[in-house]
């Protein structure tokens, strides 16, 4: 269309174009299934597919008639699927006896401990601490790399190319830390870069560095990695050759980058970086999980739309191909479509270097630069053909992306955008929806149409709110990509411009964490579903329902209008609406004990909207939810018991939208590193944090309370955490309510001791110490006598809480006992009187 303008520009509006090529299209599904398989299989049945194939493929060139009828064009078709089988079987089968061949692989097998030569290719990165129990298992950084040369237990040393995952133990190396709260000063700094935790996290990709490590086997059927190589200790690593100087560029860029976000308040300065460079080591966990929960992940990874959102810099917006595609800096400058190609090409090299030449960068690249072709041709049909022969090449070249979830939702994405969303978009515009909603509308709704499936499998869950975060988020990303990119360049060689682009760019950054925050929070924002392909079908099935009853809703505006209002209220799930269909919370509250798994969390009402949270359970989502199901807005204080993870881990999910005035502590401050994490979470949001002393006494509305232990700095020295826990005794309308953390017998019968009889002496409700586990004190047991015992536990636990001994005193003891992991959330309500009790 464009060699056929008059102008050099190219013609402004293209519209005749011939029907959709498909020809591609089942070689290139062909040659990505035949990978798949035969990544695994024997040298035999490769080489056997693989001739199969190729003579068959062959014969069928040979034998096909001269005459242009359909036969022979469908011979030629069946030929041409054949000779990709039999490539993408080539390829696989050598890629895959590749990775099992060498001394690395036999060496993982015996679990040798080795002496090896690694040559980086990707950013090591810092994994997620996991909660495990009441600790966080320690994070540790992982390394892709190749092993360049090993030596093994018996001395003989061998030179070889294995891509291996090594894994470095990060050891904090800190001691114990106790006694009063942290000074102002400390609660003023910033949480340090990740980078700063290990030496490791500075190394650039081509650095060969020699490790002592312990071979072990990788995962069957996982990426292409032939073993994983163990490093103890986190010391610093020895590096026997510096990185490349394409690396070294690329890491100066990178570095610019992360300096001139430094100042940025910390959503920005976390995101920013992985909006450009895909570089997310400063994403906190929760707001990562927010993104998890939104299905906004793929903006923090480097991807097609990154190349998109630059090209569209030059040659304007793809999706407004068909219409005037040339909307970008290139026609108004007068650049002719020969020189955009060369900066489209120059764009595409320096985004796959400073984004690193990995397999995922590449696949990025190559996607993304459907665009360029669909701009530059003004023929968007030709998009298909050219995304199946991108498949086509990327699989042939590494045959490992046909096993990559992340290579299968980019691929479903893009198709989506190139079938789908035009057609939708069509649709929309002919019921009278303007077309620029329409075209975002369907783009959004036609990728996660097609990526909702394989997500679904990956997470166990389905997200109710992505299409609309997507759409308010769209607004915002190209802005955010642009101006960090421009940061990017500017860094280099001005530093206080870049810091400038950086706080503009801050703007629509913070815009898309509040949206994927926000969104998170809502109590219906996503469904349990079944993470298996059987699942995944289903949800397709579901999705097909759904999209065809929509197509003919859409254009009345009644039946719209009630779908909407049904929608917000199944994702807002308002508590006053929620109340009247489910009957929780009940009316009249006074305690809840939400369900947070393996963990501690308890809500005491202090007026409308207003509650204190005592323990915040491990995970952030899941006492968000709670919170905002009670419809708590206003926390005027929180108090952590003390810092096991299971306790303090979900502190962001109680600040998140919230307005906190304190946090109180137990002064026994270990572990330190989730000490150190609850100081870093008040400090960030100004909040001040005090420290709970026995006979400590505080009221907040119709609520009353006062502090039972731990005893001050003269009183004896606990044991451990647990022995630490902030004790309470609370009062509520006549309703007594005793909360003991965590704390063992040792602490148990000091607190018998040291407490006044009438404390402690006819307990209306109890919170059992340390989720019901066998280690209670039975003196304490028979002087509470408590009408309702609770116990906050995990179904399925590791550690068999409650103990079956534990529930049998307290039910000796005439108390009803309940348990979040049968019973869910539970809400004590009423007065000493009449206790009422009800489950979520």
């Amino acid at each position: 269309m464009h060699a056929a303008s008059a102008s050099r520009l190219g013609v402004a509006n293209p519209r005749q174009e011939g029907p959709t090529d498909l020809r591609l299209v089942p070689p290139a599904l062909a040659a990505w299934g035949t990978a798949a398989l035969m990544l695994d299989a024997s040298t035999g049945w490769t080489a056997g597919v693989a001739t199969v194939c190729l003579v068959t493929g062959g014969a069928l060139l040979m034998t096909r008639r001269r005459s242009r009828t359909r036969s022979v064009w469908t011979q030629v078709s069946v030929a041409a699927m054949l000779l990709c089988i039999a490539a993408a079987a080539a390829s696989a089968g050598l890629h895959g006896a590749d990775l099992r061949r060498g001394p690395v692989p036999v060496l993982a097998r015996h679990y040798a401990h080795v002496t090896a030569d690694i040559e980086l290719t990707a950013d090591p990165r810092l994994t997620r601490p996991r909660i495990k129990g009441n600790h966080a298992a320690p994070s540790a950084v992982v390394v892709e790399a190749e092993v360049r040369r090993v030596r093994g237990p018996d001395g003989r040393t061998t030179a070889t190319r294995t891509p291996v995952l090594v894994i470095v133990d990060v050891s904090s190396g800190r001691g114990r830390r106790s006694g009063p709260p942290s000074a102002p000063g400390r609660e003023a700094q910033a949480p340090p870069d990740e980078r700063a935790r290990s030496p490791w996290l500075s190394l650039l990709p081509s650095t060969r560095v020699r490790v002592a490590a312990q071979a072990v086997p990788a995962l069957a059927g996982g990426d292409r990695v032939a073993a994983v190589l163990r490093v103890r200790g986190g010391g610093p690593p020895e590096v026997v050759e510096e990185p490349s100087a394409a690396q070294r560029l690329a890491g100066r860029l990178r570095a610019g980058l992360r300096e001139a976000t430094d100042e940025l308040e910390p959503d920005a300065r976390a995101l920013l970086p992985g909006f450009v460079v895909g570089d997310t080591s400063r994403v906190p966990a929760e707001l990562d999980e927010a993104f998890k929960a939104t299905d906004l992940t793929h903006l923090l990874a480097v991807s097609g739309a990154n190349f998109t959102i630059l090209l569209a810099l030059f040659i304007g917006p793809p999706g407004l191909a068909q219409r005037a595609e040339r909307r970008g800096l290139a026609p108004r400058l007068g650049i002719s479509l020969r020189v955009t190609a060369l900066v489209g090409g120059a764009l595409t090299i320096g985004f796959v270097i400073v984004c690193r030449p990995d397999p995922s960068v590449v696949r990025a690249a190559a996607c993304g630069s459907i665009a360029l072709l669909a701009i530059a041709t003004g023929r968007r049909r030709s998009l298909i053909p050219a995304l199946a022969t991108a498949v086509l090449l990327l699989v042939l070249y590494d045959p490992w992306l046909a096993r990559s979830y992340g290579f299968l939702l980019s691929v479903l994405a893009t198709g989506a955008l190139l079938t789908l969303a035009p057609r939708w978009s069509a649709a929309l515009q002919r019921r009278r929806v303007p077309p620029r909603p329409a075209e975002a509308l369907a783009a959004a709704g036609a990728a996660q149409a097609v990526c909702a499936p394989v997500v679904a499998v990956l997470s166990a869950h389905v997200s109710l709110v992505a299409v609309p975060c997507n759409l308010l988020a769209e607004f915002a990303v190209a802005p955010a990509t642009v101006l960090g990119f421009a940061t990017l360049a500017t860094a280099p060689v001005a530093m206080p411009v870049a810091k400038c682009i950086a706080w503009c760019a801050s703007w629509p950054a913070g815009w898309i964490a509040d949206i994927a925050r926000t969104g998170a929070s809502l109590p219906g924002a996503g469904v349990d579903w079944p993470g298996s392909w059987p699942g995944a079908l289903l949800l397709a099935l579901v999705t097909a329902a759904l999209v065809l009853v929509g197509r003919r809703l859409v254009g009345r505006p009644w039946p719209v209008g009630i779908c909407l209002v049904a929608f917000l209220l199944v994702v807002v799930q308002p508590p006053s609406v929620t109340r009247v269909i489910t009957g929780w919370p009940p009316p009249g509250w006074r305690f809840v004990m939400c369900d947070v798994g393996q963990g501690d969390a308890t809500v005491l009402a202090a007026g409308e909207g207003t509650g204190v949270v005592v323990d915040a359970g491990p995970d952030p989502t899941l006492i968000d939810r709670c919170l905002t199901t009670l419809g708590i807005t206003r926390v005027p204080l929180v108090v952590l018991t003390h810092f096991h993870a299971d306790h303090v881990a979900g502190l962001p999910g109680v600040l998140r939208g919230r307005t906190v005035g304190a946090i109180e502590t137990t002064g026994y401050e270990e572990p330190v590193d989730q000490a150190e994490f609850v100081h870093r979470e008040a400090a960030a949001r100004r909040i001040p944090v005090t420290r709970a002393v026995a006979g400590e006494e505080r009221r907040t509305g119709g609520l009353a309370w006062r502090v039972l232990w731990p005893p001050p700095d003269s009183g004896p020295v606990p044991e451990g955490p647990n022995d630490a826990s902030v004790t309470m005794l609370v009062r509520s309308a006549g309703l007594t309510l005793l909360l003991l953390g965590d704390l063992e017998p040792p602490a148990q019968r000091d607190l018998l001791r040291s407490a006044a009889p009438a404390d402690l002496r006819a307990v209306d409700v109890v919170k059992v110490a340390h989720h019901g586990s066998a280690y209670q004190d039975p003196d304490l047991i028979r002087a509470m006598a408590p009408r309702l015992a609770l116990i906050s536990v995990g179904s399925d636990n590791p550690y068999g809480h409650p103990a079956p001994g534990t529930v049998a005193a307290l039910r000796a003891q005439g108390a009803t006992v309940l348990r979040t992991d049968e019973d869910g959330a539970i809400a004590v309500a009423g007065t000493a009187r009449e206790l009422r009790v009800a489950r979520d």
